[in-house]
């Protein structure tokens, strides 16, 4: 719940540092608003720069299959009256040979637009310099899986962001033979577009986080919050066996892991707390406590007890909003508690999106929109080089801990990638 860029909320004037969360853009709106301006002499607009993501590293191919979601036993924690809770999932997966088949787009409709409304605003931006519905993934929907059980990583994202926002980091992963799962914490994400097309938005999660910060009682809400994102992740596990026999055949449920970014690290942190079916995880600068500027105050069960399996805390070296164990008090007080295998490692020159897709996407704008903005939205730390150490160090902790093959990469020593261990 570390402020985050994708969405670095201004709420009735407020710049709200603790949590981001963007008004919701209905689709059409949205479409209409942050259309690119019309060209000279011409009554059709003229298309948004289409940002690429980088392939996958991995040995395999990749398949995408996407779900939704249903639980009946309860309600909605942000619609009042809706007496269920709906969820986007998408599944990506080692593939057999896919060439000659179109990949999938990196967001549906709907949430292109309205996510990229948000990272225009949060980045200054101009609007309609990118199509954000261009942009495609490298994996084929519903491709053949390739043969084998392969380990399961569940992905939550930051709060406001969409499942979408670290296919690079997720292809990768997959690609490497693992079967990763991300998920929607619907209500939260600037629109989740379902399969029948109808759209859910955050405006009811926006208004009780203004209300909240305005009446005091932010930790009722980030509790809320948080507890609601553990009973999605608890349904996602449960689900999983029920997926079509295509996928549940190769997943392997006795090796599950769990990493996420921001909040959804924080996530990942809290499900390991208490629930035994993950093996281990990882917080891609997240706090773990329930306040708005992570200062001791609330601290999460997790952060006082730790855990007794590995985890992995990647942080940022922001001056002013940098996450290790020396400076964030929660990381802290996990590290003297936690009881399993421990690192904590600092992304150099880097910032909260630097974790994203923002840094793998943001970067192709260069010389169309000036350097210190994009300095400021995903760090001066190299696209490049950031993006191979976000793959190779979560890949790292995966292989090791989920396959037994371990390269030491983690072990602290001199690294190619960079990257500074915190001791």
């Amino acid at each position: 719940m570390r402020s985050s860029r994708l969405v670095a909320a201004c709420l009735a004037g407020l710049v709200v540092p603790g949590l981001g969360v963007t008004a919701v853009v209905p689709a059409s709106a949205a479409s209409a608003s942050h259309a690119a301006p019309a060209s000279a002499g011409s009554s059709k607009p003229a298309k948004g720069v289409t940002l690429t993501l980088p392939a996958p590293r991995g040995r395999y191919a990749t398949g995408e299959s996407s779900f939704r979601l249903a639980d009946g036993k309860r309600a909605d924690p942000w619609v009042a009256g809706r007496s269920y809770r709906e969820l986007m999932i998408s599944v990506f997966y080692p593939a057999v040979h896919t060439g000659g088949r179109p990949f999938t787009k990196q967001f549906p409709p709907a949430v292109a637009a309205a996510t990229g409304a948000a990272v225009e605003e949060s980045d200054m931006l101009p609007a309609g310099l990118v199509d954000w519905a261009a942009t495609r993934t490298h994996s084929v929907a519903d491709a053949a899986m390739a043969p084998g059980r392969f380990p399961v990583v569940l992905y939550s994202p930051g709060a406001g962001d969409p499942r979408g926002w670290n296919v690079s980091l997720v292809e990768d992963l997959a690609s490497r033979g693992y079967v990763v799962v991300t998920v929607d914490h619907t209500g939260e994400a600037p629109a989740v577009q379902f399969p029948d097309g109808h759209v859910v938005g955050n405006g009811p999660m926006t208004a009780a986080w203004d209300q909240a910060f305005r009446n005091g009682t932010t930790l009722a809400f980030f509790t809320k919050l948080m507890d609601t994102r553990i009973a999605d992740s608890e349904l996602v596990l449960d689900r999983l066996t029920r997926l079509p026999k295509r996928l549940s055949d190769g997943m392997d449920l006795n090796r599950i892991g769990m990493f996420g970014h921001s909040a959804g690290g924080f996530t990942a942190a809290n499900m390991m707390y208490g629930d035994r079916r993950i093996k281990a995880g990882v917080n891609l600068d997240g706090t773990l406590e329930y306040t708005a500027k992570p200062d001791g105050t609330n601290l999460s069960e997790v952060a006082l007890h730790g855990l007794d399996r590995p985890f992995l805390l990647m942080g940022n070296s922001s001056a002013d909003d940098g996450s290790d164990v020396l400076r964030e008090p929660s990381w802290a007080s996990l590290w003297r508690h936690q009881r399993g295998w421990k690192a904590d490692v600092t992304l150099d020159d880097s910032v909260h999106a630097s974790f994203t897709d923002a840094k793998a996407l943001l970067p192709q704008l260069a010389g169309r929109v000036p350097a210190a903005t994009l300095d400021a939205a995903v760090g001066t730390v190299d696209a490049h080089r950031a993006v191979a150490a976000n793959r190779a160090l979560v890949a790292s902790f995966f292989d090791r801990f989920l396959k037994g093959r371990d390269d030491h990469l983690l072990d602290g020593g001199p690294s190619p990638y960079p990257i500074t261990f915190v001791r």
